[in-house]
């Protein structure tokens, strides 16, 4: 699993090191379903992923998943991490979902990696349906377009 990944890439946000997040070492590609990080997500969003990861590609931005499907509790350890970190469960709420909310225990949601993958993303995403949900989080993305391609608007945070 991508645990080091994972925790390198959300330990990176919480300590605000800037508003992209970048790819570790650990980074999954988002066709290596062998990896339960990119194997356990929804199908739609997989499909989306890759969609985009290959559109992408062809302008020269390499697109990675740092953090996909995760167990309820390495999100739980995650939220109890943020909370360390914060001095508070409010605090972390901003950053981390609890295991009961996470679109990523259920598949739904991955954090995208891979120099300006991201912001190719945040700007090409809706035509595959992709949309970033946190506006602290610019590597979050959901399956949340509608039917018309356009993104519900982009939430303060996960505490939101």
């Amino acid at each position: 699993m991508r645990l080091v990944g994972t925790v390198l890439a959300l330990t990176g946000a919480l300590a605000f090191l800037g508003p992209t997040a970048t790819a570790s070492a650990d980074a999954a590609s988002p066709f290596d379903v062998s990896d339960p990080t990119v194997g356990r997500l929804d199908p739609a969003l997989l499909a989306a992923i890759q969609q985009a990861a290959t559109a992408a590609s062809a302008e020269g931005i390499t697109m990675t998943i740092t953090s996909g499907w995760r167990s309820p509790e390495f999100q739980q350890q995650l939220l109890d991490e943020a909370i360390r970190t914060y001095g508070s469960y409010n605090a972390a709420r901003q950053y981390v979902q609890t295991p009961e909310h996470s679109k990523h225990v259920s598949g739904q949601a991955v954090d995208i990696g891979g120099k300006s993958a991201d912001t190719w993303l945040i700007a090409n995403g809706a035509r595959f349906g992709l949309c970033q949900i946190y506006a602290n989080e610019l590597w979050h993305f959901e399956l949340a377009a509608d039917a018309h391609g356009n993104c519900p608007p982009v939430l303060p945070n996960a505490a939101s």
